[in-house]
């Protein structure tokens, strides 16, 4: 049997890093049973609800759709089942102290496989405020417009131009 390598992308919260400010990521592994293996292989999954939280010394993920596989039998898996998160004993502790003490909270990024096992990006993020969405959301929009128009000038379009939004040679 040939041994995967590398990273294959199932699921990725896109809206995570919208409405949050992510502060710290981490890796960390997930306890699964069969049939969630296999629906995860065939790519189905999603984080939008997911969140982690720590109960007794323990990181638990909640929230995360895995729908049921579709070949499986009785011993099928439950969708939104809480899942044990595997974490180092110093980084869990790690985690306690920062969403106890600044109102922080754990919300999964990403989920994928990595070299074969089951993988969950974890980020450490503070909620973000309308007017902070607001301003990620303009400065993004920014960014676009300095990159279309250094494409722009790199690709020689503005040459000879002294106003590259006027086409008219009569408009000067």
């Amino acid at each position: 049997m040939v041994k995967e390598v590398g990273r294959k992308l199932i699921a990725q919260n896109k809206k995570a890093r919208h409405d949050y400010f992510i502060e710290d990521v981490y890796e960390c592994g997930l306890v699964l049973t069969g049939t969630e293996v296999k629906s995860l292989r065939a790519g189905r999954a999603s984080l939008i609800d997911g969140f982690a939280m720590v109960i007794d010394g323990e990181l638990w993920l909640s929230g995360v759709h895995i729908p049921e596989y579709t070949e499986g039998t009785w011993t099928n898996h439950t969708p939104r089942r809480d899942r044990k998160l595997l974490l180092h004993k110093k980084e869990i502790t790690k985690l306690i102290g920062k969403t106890k003490e600044s109102g922080l909270t754990l919300i999964p990024i990403s989920l994928y496989f990595k070299d074969g096992k089951a993988k969950i990006e974890l980020g450490l993020a503070k909620g973000k405020k309308a007017h902070d969405k607001r301003a990620s959301l303009m400065e993004r929009e920014a960014g676009r417009e300095i990159a279309r128009e250094m494409s722009r000038n790199l690709s020689g379009k503005n040459v000879g131009r002294s106003n590259p939004r006027k086409s008219n040679k009569y408009d000067d």
